[in-house]
């Protein structure tokens, strides 16, 4: 090997220990693909990406569906009420971002205590967010398993199923900024 070869060589071992030191520190992080807009100033990356609870939710035919079902994606759980104003008014934007990125998989979870899942359906199409799909926790399962103190609160993860991100309060989830982070995060 000539010497700029072995030159080239150091430099990148050292590249790669300072990444893995900066990575482990939670200073560089590689599971995301762009820094994340002013649009989403909600959403905070994780410094360490966790695994996420299992957990399920039901949809309208009743089936329950489990969290990590979706594993090998990119999914966004947005936990909502009917009650919830800044959830409401976020939900229309939610659906277009799901039909702008189809690499996210955007899940809309209704906890209000008394609503089915068809009062889930009814609601969101009235809001023009119907194409959603309905579900819920009835037993509110997934507030208090990602600890969540008020809604909306939406939490991203990676295709290993690994909490990456939270978002506590609303965001422009359908600004073009947004939707070209998303795109980027996802390979869309």
């Amino acid at each position: 090997m000539n010497k700029t070869g072995k030159i080239v060589t150091v430099l990148a071992v050292v590249a790669a220990i300072a990444s893995g030191v900066l990575y482990g520190k939670g200073l560089l992080a590689v599971h995301h693909g762009a820094q994340v807009p002013a649009t989403l100033a909600a959403l905070t990356l994780e410094k360490t990406p966790a695994p996420a609870p299992a957990i399920a939710f039901n949809d309208i035919q009743g089936t329950r569906h489990a969290l990590d079902a979706f594993k090998g994606r990119y999914v966004l759980l947005n936990m909502w009420a009917t009650w919830c104003a800044p959830c409401v008014s976020e939900l229309p934007a939610l659906a277009r971002l799901k039909g702008a990125v189809p690499g996210l998989v955007v899940i809309a979870v209704d906890l209000t205590h008394n609503d089915k899942a068809a009062d889930a359906q009814s609601f969101l199409k009235s809001h023009h967010a119907g194409s959603l799909g309905a579900f819920v926790d009835q037993d509110i399962t997934m507030m208090r398993s990602f600890g969540v103190a008020g809604l909306p609160t939406t939490i991203l993860f990676d295709p290993q199923g690994k909490v990456i991100g939270r978002a506590e309060g609303p965001a422009e989830w359908a600004a073009p900024e947004s939707v070209d982070y998303f795109k980027n995060l996802t390979g869309s």
